[in-house]
Formats: structure tokens, C-alpha cells, sequence
């Protein structure tokens, strides 16, 4: 078959680097096992890659979604929270929150602004050394 050229594919994808991009995805997805769409003849995985985009065997579209998916590191799945309700109760320095009776009984230490900036105010900087 004949050579594919960046032309033959730049009308179905607009942009070069885009089309670099998606068809480089689809190689590796060739070179990890997907079945390709178009024959072979002989030809190596970008060349294979970038024939199915020309001959539009493969939706650039779908292409785009499928590599955008693949280089996310945490996916969302919509299900509905289930909220226990919450009882708080606040004892002088300390607020103890329990949700169910079956768990036991969470205490934060609470810590007024005032206290909190003496504390900060009391810290010393560190002596300065020729170490660092």
C-alpha cells in the first residue's frame, strides 16, 4: 500500500500535534495487543496507526477520550454518600463527635486562635551553622 503522509490524516484531525499524539497512543495500543482495523501489510505500528486514522476505521474522537482516560491517575465514580447522622458535643477543651453507637468515641484537642499564636509567637528560630 501506498506511504500515509501527515496530509492524508490532517483532515480528520485538525491539529499535527494532536494527530501525533493520538496516533502514538493507538500504537501502543497495537503493540499492547488491540486488534487493528485495517491490514497489516508488512507495516510497522505507527504507520498501522496512522493508515486507521486516514482511512477513518477509528473515530478520532473516540481515540482522544480513550487517551485522555488512560492518563488519568484517579477516576470519579458517582455513587451517592451515605451520611450517618452526627452528634457533637463540646466539653471545655475538647469536642467529642459520635456517629453510631457500635464506634468508639473520637476526641480532638481544640486550641483557642489566642493559645495558638503565643505558640507560635514562643518558637524560636533556629541557630544559624556553616552545615547548611
Amino acid at each position: 500500500m501506498a506511504r500515509v503522509t501527515v496530509e492524508d490524516c490532517i483532515d480528520k484531525v485538525d491539529n499535527r500535534f494532536e494527530l501525533v499524539l493520538l496516533a502514538g497512543h493507538r500504537a501502543r495500543q497495537i503493540s499492547q495487543g488491540a486488534a487493528i482495523t485495517i491490514d497489516r501489510d508488512n507495516d510497522k505500528n505507527p504507520v498501522v496507526a496512522l493508515r486507521e486514522i486516514a482511512d477513518e476505521t477509528l473515530s478520532p474522537e473516540d481515540l482522544k477520550e480513550d487517551l485522555i482516560h488512560s492518563l488519568q491517575k484517579h477516576v470519579e465514580v458517582d455513587e451517592p454518600e451515605v451520611e450517618a447522622p452526627a452528634l457533637s458535643t463540646e466539653t471545655g477543651d475538647e469536642t467529642i463527635i459520635a456517629t453510631d453507637e457500635s464506634e468508639e468515641n473520637v476526641t480532638f484537642d481544640r486550641m483557642s486562635e489566642d493559645d495558638l499564636l503565643a505558640g507560635i509567637e514562643g518558637l524560636v528560630a533556629p541557630e544559624k551553622s556553616d552545615d547548611f
